[in-house]
């Protein structure tokens, strides 16, 4: 069994990895998108042959691991692309979405690519890639059994790992020189307290993990009380200072806990009567989504559906999907709240919003995600004075606010938790994807110390026999 790495190596973005049996069966985990600035050239080429791939097995609808199957179709693929049944209602406006922001950023880059005198780049994909992509998808049950390669040589299934709606980890059993060599992909690892969705499920035992290390470096702030830390930022800013708060959000997930949250607090009276949007047409489908797959909720907001009727809607919430809407809430300058996509600041909406008031000292941007230090999420996060919005450089004069509480990814105890279920002894070697080399460093040594003692740190591209 060989393992090649092609994407997530010592870097939290592009996950490809892709596996070649004893019987040269290829089955590639995920296909995500290099996301961030100055990685155009990254998702042109793959590494690989996409014609020669098999199979594709997705743990989860993020674009940052799902964002380059239009183009990997669009090269050649296919065979099947396996993913629970929510992950694929994701990705069916996920990797529309994302395809029509690739033919409008197409001829932006190419301009200033034209300018510096580089060659312009290959259209990536377009929306009839990423529907003849979702034609591939096939969608199986946690827990279900199915089967790849030659004479079903390669066995599979997928539990829950608590990350995003119908995300999951990916357990092989691969025949190799006469025995079976079992191997698990954990995906990105959710938290065991998600405010929407169940617990991570505990998995069988493998003689090698592929692990996400995306916090491999911190603990999460333990907040007593997230929603009283939240109202108190929406007070300060958009009742006191009587400004705006603009919210960053990844369309799925972060944005329907953010309306929970704000759901709950409307429900108990306390929430100020201002004006809440969500301007995200992608956010506005992936709600519905949510809703259309309760059956992934954990007992926590199914009871609280039961009594309030919708965890998702409540009075001065507003979904905003036209553009002119749009423009007139950003033109504004009433007190509001404004959740709007992505969640890195690095596309869509949202950077409309924060270019128009990075500048008001009575705004405020809330960041409640990761983000990369290459994006603008990342700048503002960092303390940036000025920052490059649409190729003009700003001063950061609002409040930048940060609750990382919000985050989906596990920290470091949290993903130990995670792979508690494992014999430390028996695992033959942990490799470390998806996440900054210096974080993956420290993350090795919290697993050696837990007993995971072969511990190793791809580099991009890297081949390892197993």
């Amino acid at each position: 069994m060989r393992i090649q790495f092609f994407g997530a190596a010592r870097t939290v973005t592009g996950s490809k990895h892709l596996i070649t049996t004893e019987k040269g069966t290829k089955i590639l985990l995920d296909c995500g998108l290099f996301q961030g600035i100055q990685t155009g050239d990254l998702n042109q080429e793959f590494g690989f042959k996409p014609s020669t791939v098999d199979y594709v097995v997705l743990s989860h609808a993020h674009i940052d691991h799902s964002g380059l199957l239009p183009r990997l179709v669009r090269k050649g693929f296919e065979g099947p692309i396996f993913c629970t049944a929510a992950t694929a209602d994701l990705c069916k406006i996920m990797l529309l979405d994302s395809a029509h922001i690739q033919e409008e950023d197409l001829a932006r880059i190419n301009r200033r690519r034209k300018r510096q005198g580089r060659p312009l780049l290959e259209e990536l994909y377009n929306t009839e890639d990423a529907e003849k992509a979702l034609s591939l998808f096939q969608t199986v049950a946690y827990g279900q059994t199915f089967f790849m390669g030659e004479n079903q040589e390669v066995s599979a299934k997928l539990t829950d790992a608590a990350h995003l709606l119908g995300s999951a980890a990916v357990h092989l059993s691969i025949p190799d020189d006469g025995t079976f060599k079992k191997l698990t992909f954990t995906g990105d690892i959710g938290r065991p307290d998600d405010r929407i969705l169940r617990k991570p499920d505990s998995f069988p035992q493998a003689d090698y993990i592929i692990c996400e290390s995306t916090y491999g470096d911190r603990l999460h702030e333990k907040e007593k009380d997230m929603r009283a830390h939240l109202l108190q930022i929406v007070q300060e800013t958009c009742v006191k200072r009587k400004g705006k708060l603009i919210i960053p959000a990844f369309a799925v997930d972060r944005t329907q806990e953010l309306i929970y949250a704000l759901d709950q607090l409307s429900s108990e009276g306390l929430l100020p009567r201002i004006p809440v949007y969500i301007d995200s047409p992608l956010a506005i489908r992936a709600t519905r989504v949510m809703k259309d797959n309760s059956q992934c909720f954990n007992p926590e907001i199914l009871a609280y559906i039961e009594k309030d009727g919708d965890a998702f809607g409540f009075p001065n919430l507003h979904y905003v999907s036209d553009v002119k809407d749009s423009i007139a809430i950003n033109d504004s300058m009433e007190p509001s709240i404004i959740i709007s996509a992505s969640g890195m600041a690095e596309a869509g909406r949202i950077k409309h919003h924060i270019r128009n008031n990075i500048g008001h000292p009575n705004c405020t941007i809330l960041l409640v995600g990761y983000a990369g230090s290459n994006t603008l999420a990342g700048a503002l996060k960092r303390g940036d004075t000025e920052v490059n919005i649409f190729g003009e450089t700003y001063q950061v004069q609002c409040q930048i606010a940060v609750m990382d509480s919000f985050s989906a990814h596990g920290d470091y105890q949290e993903m130990i938790q995670f792979l508690a279920c494992q014999d430390p002894a028996r695992v033959k070697k942990v490799f470390l994807v998806h996440g900054d080399y210096e974080t993956q460093i420290a993350f090795k040594y919290r697993l050696q110390k837990e007993g995971f003692h072969e511990v190793e740190i791809p580099f991009p591209g890297q081949s390892i026999d197993c």
